[in-house]
């Protein structure tokens, strides 16, 4: 198997059989409960997850940034012409993945209404499986745009895992664990389900790896570096 097939394959059947898990579980609906207190959420009001919370997008829009300079810098000085592929793809994926894909699309347009909407939890609203569409515009739950954010710092990894692969791999598992910790800051406010969280990583990560082959990463005109 070739390692462009695994880079689709395993993320997308992590994806979909952990879905197929929390449907039959019920893991939804039981871990929401358990920061659900007399129809509140108060563990979401606490530190460090309400800071979580207003750190928001702060750290991506910042990467991304940096990828904006890194390709303005590359397109200008001829040195520097291999800053602007990496740079450029930060700024695309950003955009396209919690920007266009999460936020733009789904969440405004797939209709899950969120914990606390729900009559689960003191809402008027029904609970809904990820696969099931809801009214457009009536509910923002699928996917979490603040764990996409999140995720969205393992970006870097696509960039380094050729060239130096160390340094790729701790962008990688950095970039999840903050979206591990943004997930469980929204899933304690009542925000998000913990599916929600889950495809937040499925579709900016597979949005990453598509990128990262259109865009010809997987190519370089010299051997991978040893970090």
């Amino acid at each position: 198997m070739s390692i462009k097939i695994r880079d689709f394959l395993i993320p997308a059947t992590l994806l979909l059989v952990a879905t197929v898990l929390i449907g039959i579980t019920g893991a939804d609906l039981k871990m929401s409960s358990l920061f659900c207190i007399n129809g509140t959420w108060p563990i979401g009001d606490q530190q460090p997850w309400h800071f979580l919370y207003l750190l928001d997008r702060i750290p991506s829009i910042g990467l991304g940034v940096c990828g904006l300079a890194a390709a303005v810098a590359g397109g200008i000085s001829h040195q520097r012409r291999h800053w602007v592929k990496p740079g450029l793809f930060l700024v695309i994926l950003l955009a396209v993945g919690p920007g266009l894909t999460v936020n733009a699309l789904f969440k405004e347009y797939w209709g899950r209404p969120r914990p606390r909407e729900v009559i689960q939890f003191g809402g008027t609203k029904e609970f809904l499986h990820p696969w099931q569409k809801g009214t457009a515009h009536k509910g923002r739950s699928f996917p979490s745009g603040h764990s996409s954010a999140a995720f969205y710092l393992s970006a870097p990894f696509f960039i380094l895992r050729r060239r130096k692969p160390r340094a790729a791999t701790l962008w990688l598992w950095g970039g999840i664990g903050f979206g591990l910790l943004m997930s469980i800051a929204r899933i304690t406010q009542g925000g998000h389900f913990l599916s929600d969280t889950l495809w937040a990583w499925g579709m900016v990560h597979l949005l990453a790896v598509s990128l990262y082959y259109l865009m010809g990463l997987d190519r370089t005109d010299s051997p991978p570096l040893k970090d």
